[in-house]
């Protein structure tokens, strides 16, 4: 599914509580001993482990496999054991780390050929040369593993298959997108203190290890400004900042003003300021609120960006103190080059999105989700805009829109031929997504003040389910004007052209099921396939994330093949892409050779795998057409 989850580290962080029940916890915690996170923690997961050697796949089976060979379930071929002084590794960097064993957690193996590098076509001609006479010699009696492959492998298949491989991959040999990993979370604490210095280094070594070009580093406003207005404090973040320079790593900065944290995110839970939390209390009204009623406390209500609610400051004005705090503070990086971009956050999970999908009040997917218009600011510009129309009555959410669980067919408003195409319906729906718009072009015009010379980023999400059917319901909630008869996502890319920010859209890489693309109607790769065009169209720099998920060698060529479209006549790329590592509830999945191979594809860096495969292949034909000509040449005698 695609509830997408968030990475955050295993650590014994105290978790601040959430509005709920928040008694205003100390600001002064002392830090505790903190575990490994990230790739660290998935280091430490191998290395703890037994050292019993990983268990190839199952999957390789017949007369190959009787043979002493092992068969990929792509079909790739090679010996179980090579010497390895002659082994050419590709697929993964040969790395002295323990992160390799962890590919025996899901089974997961590189997809990797093995051959002697050094054979050249006139060593090939001659081993099918000596192959030929010793199977004379032997009248074919020969027990040879490759002559046992060669019988159950078809030449013209293998031909097929090796050549359809270089397609897939020639995308490798273009273009060079940057790849940046996201940090964990869980190095800072809630008092914006560095608390495991070791464990940053060590994440950052297994970083440089993989050939990244950069880190992630996400900076909480629930952090630096959690106890009183316009106190900062950036004392840990200072710190960190320092580590990764030692890294002659690039840093991306995200500004991230929203809630982080829940029963997918290990220990770790960042919440909005305390000192907001204690304003909400007497004025619930700052959160987005459901049609029931139920407040969302992930982010505040674009309803207070010009509304001052917040000791006397509006929300945008919120915003933009935060930022024009953090590049006061971090100037001397701004200068030296380090920090090279910064991501705004803009909604719930930084993305640019109504929190119409939220987990903790009960959505599961592939729910519609519910519209978040009914705190009392957002209703007051509804009632501004329907008397703006000349309709008042129109002053209103919809009441036939369903639940969060609720399918489109299920309502009034989204089923075929529903209100959501009504005068009513279109009224709303843009009014609703001219507030998402609207939001991103007020905190957009003072980020740019802020940041002036810098690369700004701003998160699109993939609210993908849905998308194959005529009122595309998730979309709409989120705050995407999308159906079939309206491009919801050309009015939200033209104000990020105004202000010549970059796009990055999540990029979920998932295979689809057949059962959840009849169930919820899902198309990703038309999603993508619009949203990419659209903002390409516009003259966007376009970047990606991945969903939460950890990917095998078909998910990342999916999103390799997203990031460098391969039958693009203007050539469009990524200019960077974001890893995001799996949750802490699914740490230690990582399979670091699939992700070593995809950097490499990102990197432009042509696979070993195709060059020795076509060595392999032009072997195994000839050894093929050695053997018919030796047959024929053994019963020219008796003719």
């Amino acid at each position: 599914t695609p509830a997408i989850t968030k990475f955050s580290s295993m650590t014994n962080v105290s978790k601040v509580q959430s509005f709920s029940n928040s008694t205003g916890p100390s600001p002064h915690p002392q830090p505790q001993t903190r575990r490994p996170r990230g790739f660290a923690a998935t280091a430490a997961a191998a290395a703890s482990a037994d050292n019993t050697p990983a268990v190839s796949s199952p999957n390789a089976s017949g007369k190959a496999r009787e043979a002493g060979w092992t068969v990929e379930t792509d079909g790739t071929t090679y010996r179980q054991s090579p010497p390895p002084s002659h082994t050419g590794s590709f697929g993964a960097r040969p790395v002295e780390s323990p992160l390799l064993k962890n590919c025996a957690v899901k089974e997961c193996q590189p997809s990797v050929l093995r051959i002697d590098e050094s054979l050249s076509p006139g060593s090939l001609d001659s081993m099918v040369i000596s192959e030929r006479e010793n199977s004379r010699n032997e009248k074919y009696t020969s027990t040879s593993p490759i002559n046992s492959v060669i019988e159950c492998l078809d030449a013209d298949q293998l031909i097929q298959d090796v050549h359809s491989g270089m397609h897939q991959n020639d995308f490798t040999e273009n273009s060079y997108v940057p790849v940046y990993v996201m940090l964990a979370n869980g190095f800072i604490n809630n008092c914006c203190q560095l608390i495991d210095p070791q464990g940053v280094r060590q994440e950052l070594s297994h970083m440089k290890s993989l050939d990244v070009d950069g880190v992630v580093v996400e900076c909480w406003w629930g952090v630096v400004e959690a106890w009183s207005p316009q106190k900062y404090v950036w004392s840990g973040y200072r710190e960190l900042f320092n580590i990764i320079q030692e890294f002659k790593l690039k840093l991306q900065v995200v500004m991230a003003f929203h809630e982080y944290g829940g029963t997918d995110s290990g220990d770790v839970l960042i919440s909005l300021p305390q000192w907001v939390l204690e304003i909400g209390k007497d004025n619930q009204d700052i959160f987005f609120t459901d049609r029931e009623g139920r407040r969302n406390t992930e982010c505040l209500s674009w309803g207070i960006d010009k509304e001052r609610v917040l000791k006397g400051r509006t929300g945008i004005e919120v915003y933009f103190d935060f930022m024009r705090s953090f590049r006061t503070e971090f100037n001397d990086l701004f200068t030296e080059g380090l920090i090279t971009a910064i991501e705004i956050g803009l909604g719930p999970s930084g993305e640019l999105k109504y929190p119409s999908f939220s987990e903790r009040i009960g959505w599961r997917y592939p729910g519609i989700g519910e519209f978040q218009c009914y705190d009392k600011y957002s209703q007051q510009n509804l009632r501004k805009a329907a008397k703006l129309r000349g309709h008042s009555f129109w002053a209103r959410g919809p009441d036939n829109a369903g639940q969060y669980n609720s399918r489109p067919h299920e309502t009034g408003f989204f089923c075929e031929r529903g209100d959501y195409d009504s005068y009513f319906g279109r009224f709303f729906l843009h009014w609703y997504s001219q507030s998402l718009i609207d939001h991103a072009d007020n905190v957009l015009s003072l980020a740019s003040f802020a940041f002036e010379d810098t690369k700004i980023i701003i998160k699109v999400p993939a609210v993908y389910w849905w998308y194959r059917t005529a009122s595309h319901a998730a979309e709409l909630t989120a705050g995407y004007y999308n159906p079939t008869n309206q491009d919801g996502y050309s009015p939200v890319f033209e104000v990020l052209k105004k202000h010549s920010v970059i796009m990055k859209f999540v990029c979920s890489g998932l295979q689809v099921s057949g059962f959840e693309n009849d169930e919820a109607l899902v198309d990703p790769e038309g999603l993508s396939w619009q949203v990419l065009n659209s903002a390409w169209d516009r003259g966007l720099t376009v970047a990606g994330v991945n969903m939460l998920a950890c990917y095998d060698r078909e998910g990342y060529r999916r999103v390799v093949e997203m990031a460098k479209p391969r039958n693009d006549p203007d050539h469009h790329h990524f200019s960077f892409f974001v890893y995001q590592q799996p949750s802490a509830l699914a740490q230690g999945t990582i399979c670091f050779p699939e992700l070593d191979f995809f950097i490499k594809c990102m990197h432009g860096k042509k696979s070993k795998a195709i060059t020795v495969a076509q060595k392999l292949s032009q072997w195994v034909v000839r050894q093929s057409i050695a053997k018919k000509v030796a047959s024929l040449y053994l019963l020219l005698p008796s003719m």
